[in-house]
């Protein structure tokens, strides 16, 4: 398999080798369409002390959502880039009972080339991504996160 792949299934397996946290949440799916990601988990090895998610599990997991959208997207474009996220602002707005999953869309076609003009001219550039953890149709936790793209 090509470790740069984007097929979901493909990029799914690859996380599972490559972070080892993404087998312990038990990452059930990932949807991809080019302009939106979903990562999906059940509660059981995400839940706290009070039988409600952890936070360091939704944490993690909108942190890991932004962090494949951008690789994917920057793979899509033929890059090879390390992504980092070099910034976050969280809120937690309901506790999530049940199965959860994150969901992002890519910002409008401006950053994006912003992005891309910024890694050809400098082999480095930057994404700004809101991610939203969601229990059934209720918003639980949001995230901005600012992810930083370096040229291999």
């Amino acid at each position: 398999m090509n470790e740069l792949t984007t097929d979901p299934k493909q990029f799914l397996a690859w996380l599972y080798r490559s972070i080892p946290l993404t087998t312990a949440m038990q990452i059930e799916r990932l949807e991809y369409d080019g302009r939106s990601l979903e990562l999906h988990v059940p509660l059981a090895p995400n839940v706290n002390d009070k039988g409600t998610g952890f936070g360091g599990s939704i944490s993690a997991l909108a942190t890991l959502t932004g962090w494949c959208m951008t690789t994917l997207y920057l793979r899509e474009q033929g890059l090879d880039c390390d992504v980092v996220i070099a910034d976050a602002h969280q809120s937690y707005k309901s506790p999530i009972k049940e199965a959860f999953f994150a969901r992002v869309r890519l910002p409008d076609q401006a950053a994006c080339d912003h992005l891309l003009n910024r890694i050809g001219e400098r082999d480095r550039g930057r994404l700004d991504l809101e991610i939203e953890v969601l229990c059934g149709e209720q918003v639980a936790f949001v995230m901005q996160g600012r992810y930083v793209a370096i040229k291999r």
